[in-house]
């Protein structure tokens, strides 16, 4: 298999949010805002926002809310619903406010659509999960005929149009960017096809990993190729949480409490009933390739091995977390921005460029025959001068 590397990969966050339950949550939502200024500054590109209504954790329940309070603290983050369920509103009201949010924030909100994650959301409102799906793909056609500027009377069992159109068009030509959760099943890979939009996913580093992420892009191409739209591997974007510090023994030592709680009390304890991990959880997170957590170059290596396994793709998303303390997240964040995302935008490739070449040049170095000149022609003996140079130094 070909492996795509793009020629600049983006890199974002993908915030849940996940903060435990003994937490005050007004000081949480302060925290995640300056968490984006602090990626921002770190030259991130990206950040999604969840959408939650139940289980005590993540705790965003308007993705567009906080996105309108992010764009007021940063200035080019493009900013992403991660993802809003379509299935819980109304096409119209979807579309209108992120025509809405492409003009406040000046075309930097994305649209990031999916059925629903949580079943217990799904449960409150009355919605049987085996409709959520089909619910995003009625709901999706609607908001692009909307983008389009059509105008729109359709008719389901759970919404009715009459008439309708949007007031404003677009900020951004020809309509906000746009993605589709896809995992698990093909429903958001085919949906995200269907309409040539984008495609974001999860996954490990494991090889029955990366052969479900090629399945949900091949869903992906062959429902675009159906329908008679063009879709690139720079259009998905995947995620994997990630952690980093100076060395792999204080990364593990600094993630390994807040690691093992998340799996335990929520992932476990709450919305899946699956057994609780041990206390080896977060080597065997690592050894499986559910996380990267490390040091840069375990980080380099990780994405190295994603590309390698799924083909290729134009994003990276690192799941936000609070394993570690906030200045030891920051801290992780600081190193993957310096180290990481530099080697996967051929960044770096100049300076090693013109260092390897001067290195291997010597008459492009300043010669000791050329020192010694200078030194001869002012008359001053080099000697001299290097002793000179030397009582100055101390």
């Amino acid at each position: 298999m070909t492996t795509y590397r793009p020629p600049r990969m983006k890199f974002g966050i993908f915030m849940g949010p996940f903060h435990r339950l003994e937490e005050n949550p007004t000081i949480a939502f302060d925290r995640d805002l300056e968490l984006l200024e602090q990626i921002e500054r770190f030259d991130f590109d990206e950040a999604w926002i969840g959408e939650h209504h139940s289980a005590g954790w993540e705790t965003i329940a308007s993705p567009e809310l906080f996105i309108v309070a992010a764009a007021q603290r940063t200035k080019k983050l493009r900013l992403a619903s991660g993802v809003l369920s379509l299935p819980y509103q109304h096409p119209l009201i979807v579309a209108d406010r992120f025509v809405q949010l492409d003009h406040m924030t000046r075309g930097r909100a994305i649209l990031g659509m999916g059925p629903g994650a949580l079943s217990s959301d799904a449960y409150m409102l009355g919605i049987d999960p085996l409709d959520q799906r089909r619910m995003m793909n009625e709901s999706l056609d609607v908001i692009m005929r909307l983008f389009r500027g059509e105008v729109v009377t359709v008719e389901t069992d759970w919404f009715r149009l009459r008439e309708a159109r949007l007031q404003i068009a677009p900020y951004t030509h020809p309509h906000p960017p746009m993605a589709v959760a896809a995992g698990g099943s093909p429903a958001g890979a085919q949906a995200a096809g269907r309409h040539g939009i984008d495609m974001v996913s999860f996954g490990g580093l494991s090889d029955a990993s990366g052969e479900a992420l090629s399945n949900t892009y091949g869903w992906y191409e062959e429902a675009a190729r159906e329908a008679g739209h063009t879709v690139s591997r720079d259009q998905w974007r995947l995620g994997v949480p990630f952690y980093l510090a100076d060395s792999r023994e204080q990364a593990i030592e600094e993630a390994r409490e807040g690691y093992e709680r998340e799996l335990v009390d929520y992932f476990s304890g709450t919305i899946t009933s699956r057994m609780a991990p041990d206390a080896s959880t977060i080597e065997a997170g690592i050894a499986g390739g559910g996380a990267i957590i490390g040091t840069v170059d375990d980080a380099i290596a990780g994405i190295e091995r994603l590309l390698e396994i799924t083909g290729g793709f134009g994003g990276f998303l690192a799941r936000a977390h609070e394993w570690a303390t906030w200045e030891q997240t920051v801290r992780s964040y600081e190193l993957f921005s310096r180290y990481v995302m530099p080697h996967f935008r051929g960044q770096l490739d100049a300076q090693r460029g013109s260092q390897q070449w001067v290195a291997a040049t010597p008459d492009a170095k300043i010669s000791r025959a050329a020192v010694e000149k200078a030194f001869s022609d002012a008359g001053i003996e080099v000697e001299t001068a290097e002793k000179q140079a030397a009582a100055r130094r101390r």
